[in-house]
């Protein structure tokens, strides 16, 4: 039998660069009910639930059918908003899908799933890709992760990793290739779910400010689906405009 998966999406109102971002409009709807809308069409989500801290978020989300429970504004991270909104949601297998990324493709939510259908044994996932740009490589704000050869993560960095010493260092410098970007999708198994999140931050965590590092510095295994699919992450309101636009050429609404 097939265990139960909840995809969980924790949308905190409050942000630095873009107020209120779980309720910009994009193209007519609210940036968290695109979220939610590409979560539902997963193939191996049963069930979709919005996890916030403000009542305007969850007015939003329950006023156009969709489900949503208050959790508390103190949270220091989302896995600490998905365990307690998990607490009362009943499931097998959790699926935090980052409130901030409205094109992110269902098919893309069910491959990181899968692994942990697959493999009782496996207690976290999540997903990366092939980067092509070395710009990519070199910015901090992408993580790179490096993989062992069972397909799970041996460490996450802001930093250029592999380092590929003979071909980075000639004439040409750093260029794309054997790197992967990690993706912010992340699977959890209900028992593990909560230990991780009663588990103390771990010396890596802190300096990378990656909460990830702390399964892996307790000593649990991150299985890393490699995908084709690319994801925008909504972070500034270059981002905001840059998927404007492309929804709106999607929907055929625009000249390009």
């Amino acid at each position: 039998m097939k265990p139960a998966v909840v995809a969980i999406i924790p949308a905190r109102y409050a942000s630095t660069r873009l107020p209120g971002k779980p309720l910009l409009d994009i193209c007519g709807k609210p940036m968290v009910w695109r979220v939610y809308e590409q979560a539902k069409k997963a193939r191996l989500v049963d069930d979709v639930w919005v996890a916030t801290d403000d009542v305007r978020v969850y007015d939003t989300v329950t006023g156009l059918g969709g489900k949503a429970v208050m959790t508390s504004p103190e949270h220091p991270s989302g896995t600490d908003r998905i365990a307690e909104a998990a607490s009362g949601i009943l499931a097998d297998i959790y699926v935090n899908v980052q409130g901030d990324e409205p094109m992110i493709p269902p098919a893309m939510i069910d491959e990181a799933v899968r692994p942990l259908v697959d493999n009782p044994a496996l207690n976290m996932g999540t997903a990366a890709r092939v980067i092509t740009s070395p710009d990519e490589i070199t910015d901090p704000s992408v993580v790179k992760v490096v993989l062992d050869e069972h397909g799970c993560a041996m460490y996450f960095s802001r930093a250029p990793i592999p380092f590929h010493r003979d071909e980075w260092a000639g004439p040409g410098g750093i260029t794309a290739g054997g790197c992967l970007k990690h993706i912010g999708i992340y699977v959890y198994r209900r028992e593990f779910l909560f230990r991780y999140a009663k588990l103390p931050p771990t010396v890596p965590e802190k300096l990378e400010k990656l909460e990830q590092l702390r399964a892996l510095g307790h000593g649990e295994r991150i299985s890393v689906v490699v995908t084709k699919h690319e994801s925008i992450g909504v972070d500034t309101p270059s981002d905001l405009e840059k998927v404007r636009g492309l929804i709106l050429c999607d929907c055929g609404n625009c000249d390009h």
